[in-house]
């Protein structure tokens, strides 16, 4: 009876995480005008946005005033590992039309302006 009680308490551990995005977590940016930070990706109804979690620079951690605010909005999964939605850019405050695509544990991320013309991108590495 013992093992039919732990295996039934997995099953339902395992369902509720078998639905999960794989690109929920933390990860880490790369460096924008010496400074990089740790982004929360969560789910926004059925999109996913990225909340800045943490702030670091030359100094270590610090309290930038972009704590909390949502650098990827609105990613909606396209369902082979690429997102498409929008991402704000903080050194410029500017927001961009946005794509991510997930491989394993890192996601590129690009933002472009006037059609996709002019585009940016960073690679940033899972955190947790």
């Amino acid at each position: 009876m013992k093992h039919l009680l732990l295996a039934a308490i997995a099953a339902v551990g395992l369902a509720g995480t078998a639905g999960a995005d794989p690109v929920l977590g933390t990860w880490q940016t790369q460096p924008d005008d010496g400074a990089f930070a740790h982004v929360r990706m969560q789910k926004c109804g059925a999109a996913i946005c990225g909340t800045i979690a943490r702030t670091f620079n030359d100094g270590g951690e610090y309290k930038s005033p972009n704590l909390g605010k949502t650098l990827v909005i609105d990613m909606v999964p396209n369902g082979d590992g690429s997102y498409a939605g929008k991402v704000w850019r903080p050194s410029n405050d500017k927001v961009y039309i946005g794509k991510m695509n997930l491989d394993g544990n890192s996601l590129a991320l690009r933002g472009c302006v006037a059609g996709g013309l002019i585009c940016s991108k960073q690679t940033w590495r899972r955190v947790n």
